[in-house]
């Protein structure tokens, strides 16, 4: 770090972003900072010394906490590099980068070992200058949102300093103040909220609603536990306004949580009937995001199996070609139970032999005339035991014979399920037949 030149650049951290400032170029410090003391009451002539060179913005309120955190801490955040890296000069020899954190400068020196960082002198003055003049500096950005950002960011960088759980009584559930025990006793939310609607206020229960309850649960133990918990509860009395707007929620989560059982078992169904293979081989929510993604079963499967591998993570893979970093090991398969059993070491190679069985699936399951669940029962058994011969060294068995056994396993299940198909044809036309009868 050096004082005796007079800064390039300045960064400034906002709450709306990150902007760099372009300063008007002085042989030495002697010359700048008289001008720029001179200067500070007066926006146009400061504007004259320093002027907008980039701006990024901060994708959301979240992104803008972690980075207010990283500086704080005298960290450099991967927002702060790659802002830097995209907008300084190639050639860094001649880059004198003003920053208003000693910390921060340390670590910018650490993480850009290219680039000439200062922190003292004249730099905090041009620092006081931009924060007082930064609504005209910055002209084109809404100034409306600019004092909405500080606000935000500062209530939210306040309450990440604090060390106690602010939010405990905001995220409480409302049914808790009257009877705080139920949530132990029945964690399940879709439980949860039947009994609570079942309940409404516990001192009057009667054996009606101790009925529902053992019905709800299905456990005569825990219904007990429920009911004697009621009886004694430490919750606070509730108001009749309250317990109406609580089973209204209370009714309205329930719908909810019925609602995405049958989506669920509606891809279950419809993943069973036009892709089986898949859907037993890695699950039927992980082979309908694969499907949706490539655009039909069809795409899948003419998709090799190194592009089904990083499907979904395809930002990453960019931002990794672009970088020259690593490239990401998988994208959607990530969610399967096969990569979050594997070791650490192991995610990699199980992540491609898993790619590859899913290849396969979707294939079998896209070209063939009356496709079955034989041949992902069979893959699945391979990924198995592709996990074992990791961990324990156990050679599985051979791909050949495998397919063979899946053929043979196949043949059977498509003979059953074209005599299925043809007991139901002769069904409904006899029931056709019979109606036209009858008129």
């Amino acid at each position: 770090m050096t004082t005796s030149e007079a800064p390039t650049y300045a960064l400034y951290e906002h709450a709306v972003g990150y902007t760099m400032f372009k300063i008007k170029a002085y042989e030495d410090i002697g010359q700048i900072q008289p001008e720029v003391q001179s200067a500070m009451t007066d926006a146009q002539r400061f504007q004259s010394i320093v002027q907008v060179h980039a701006f990024e913005p901060f994708r959301n309120t979240e992104a803008a906490l972690e980075n207010a955190n990283s500086i704080a801490d005298g960290v450099v955040h991967v927002d702060l590099l790659n802002f830097l890296e995209a907008n300084l000069p190639k050639k860094k020899k001649k880059v004198l980068l003003g920053v208003g954190e000693q910390r921060l400068a340390a670590s910018l020196v650490e993480a850009m070992p290219g680039i000439r960082v200062t922190f003292t002198g004249v730099v905090q003055e041009l620092m006081r200058g931009i924060r007082s003049h930064f609504r005209v500096l910055a002209k084109d950005l809404p100034h409306a949102q600019l004092g909405k950002a500080q606000l935000s960011l500062g209530h939210s960088f306040s309450r990440s300093k604090v060390k106690f759980d602010v939010h405990r009584v905001d995220n409480m559930e409302w049914y808790a103040y009257h009877y705080p025990e139920l949530i132990k006793i029945v964690p399940e939310l879709y439980n949860y909220v039947r009994c609570a609607t079942a309940i409404m206020d516990r001192e009057k229960m009667d054996e009606a609603v101790e009925m529902k309850i053992k019905e709800i649960l299905q456990d005569e133990q825990k219904a007990t536990t429920v009911i004697e918990a009621a009886r004694t509860s430490m919750g606070m009395q509730i108001s009749e306004l309250d317990l109406q707007n609580i089973e209204l929620f209370a009714k309205r989560v329930a719908s909810l949580a019925e609602y995405r059982q049958r989506l669920h078992q509606y891809i279950k169904d419809r993943m069973e009937a036009c892709a089986p293979s898949l859907s037993t081989l890695i699950g039927e929510q992980v082979g309908a995001r694969l499907i949706s993604h490539a655009g039909s079963l069809t795409n899948l499967a003419k998709y090799p199996a190194s592009t089904i591998q990083i499907l979904g993570a395809e930002k990453a893979l960019f931002r990794a070609l672009k970088t020259r970093s690593n490239t990401p090991k998988y994208g959607l398969l990530f969610h399967s139970s096969f990569i979050g059993r594997a070791q650490a070491k192991h995610k990699g190679r199980i992540s491609r032999f898993l790619a590859n069985k899913c290849s396969l699936a979707s294939r079998i399951d896209c070209f063939s005339d009356v496709p079955v669940a034989s041949f992902g029962e069979a893959l699945r058994k391979q990924v198995e035991e592709r996990l074992v011969y990791y961990e324990k060294g156990v050679v599985p068995k051979k791909n050949v014979d495998v397919m063979q056994e899946a053929v043979e396993e196949a043949t059977v299940a498509v003979a059953k399920k074209r005599r299925k198909a043809a007991k139901r044809m002769k069904m409904s036309r006899e029931t056709i037949s019979s109606e036209g009868a009858t008129e």
